[in-house]
């Protein structure tokens, strides 16, 4: 799409398609049950009607309840499911995230409840990117997250870091994950974990990435320290680089210092899910609205 055009899901379309609790509400109960499939109670192809007063639908033939909040996210909340629903357009549609701050002030709630509508939202994007192995050519890389001190060591080894590694799928998924150190060890344990066999992978010359080989990996590494980025491997008729996972730790870098202003490593892992599942399907944000919902 043209970068002048109109965004394919704009606040303009949010409210068109959600303009009160009524319609996000049917819209919960087609995507879990449909409006119309077979009733769990009298076995009959029935149609399910809103049963006024109440977040709830009754079978047209027999009258059993069915309440589509329950199990989810949503249950007995008491902030409008509206709100609920916008904020998680907030989270699919913004490029550095929201913080809870952000939240507070777009949905005029407590700062409280604000924090823990976002974290929600954090978990279902976990939720909705599953598990599958990465493979074909995927570049690997470490990166360490947190705020600067002056004066203090730059890098690998800098105090109060946070060390995150992440692995990117040329042209498909991204994965990443907190680590306690990027000795050989651990990285090897997050490789054999979500890369398949024999995939290509890309590194920097950090030695520990030095198992790969050994493991049935096709491994290249680019040498930053001597102003290498990328070069042609003949042997397995590849070029290798790791621009793709750099470019995502440049952009989640960014937004937490200046959408979130510092992540502890407790909730590290979420921020990262959050990001990754982003990244893994950009340009979908309908399409991403509609993967959240499902999985409340």
């Amino acid at each position: 799409m043209s970068k002048s055009k109109s965004p394919a899901f704009s606040v303009r379309d949010f409210f068109k398609r959600f303009p009160d609790d009524d319609a996000c509400l049917e819209h919960v109960m087609a995507v879990r049950y449909g409006l119309r499939h077979e009733c769990g109670k009298c076995g009959g192809d029935a149609t399910f009607h809103r049963i006024t007063g109440r977040p709830a639908y009754a079978c047209a033939h027999c009258g059993h309840h069915i309440h589509p909040l329950a199990g989810t996210i949503f249950q007995d909340t008491r902030t409008p499911l509206q709100s609920w629903f916008y904020a998680i357009f907030l989270f699919v549609t913004t490029r550095h995230g929201v913080s809870g701050k952000e939240l507070q002030r777009t949905l005029g709630v407590t700062y409280k409840t604000a924090w823990r509508i976002g974290q929600q939202i954090r978990k279902l994007m976990e939720k909705a990117e599953g598990f599958a192995m990465l493979q074909g050519h995927v570049e690997a890389d470490e990166a360490y997250v947190g705020g600067k001190r002056s004066g203090g060591k730059r890098g690998r080894g800098a105090p109060g870091k946070t060390v995150v590694f992440g692995m990117a799928e040329r042209d498909g998924r991204i994965v990443a994950v907190p680590v306690e150190n990027v000795r050989k060890d651990t990285l090897r344990r997050h490789v054999l974990k979500n890369v398949e066999e024999g995939s290509t992978v890309s590194t920097d010359e950090l030695m520990s990435y030095g198992l790969l080989e050994g493991d049935g990996y096709k491994h290249g590494v680019v040498k930053h320290g001597a102003k290498e980025f990328a070069y042609y491997d003949y042997r397995h008729g590849a070029w290798h680089h790791t621009n793709t996972i750099e470019s995502f730790w440049r952009l989640f870098k960014i937004s937490v210092r200046s959408t979130h202003i510092h992540v502890s490593s407790k909730y590290m892992q979420r921020y990262l899910n959050e990001f990754a599942f982003r990244s893994n399907h950009r340009e979908m944000q309908n399409a991403m609205f509609d993967l959240l919902i499902a999985r409340v």
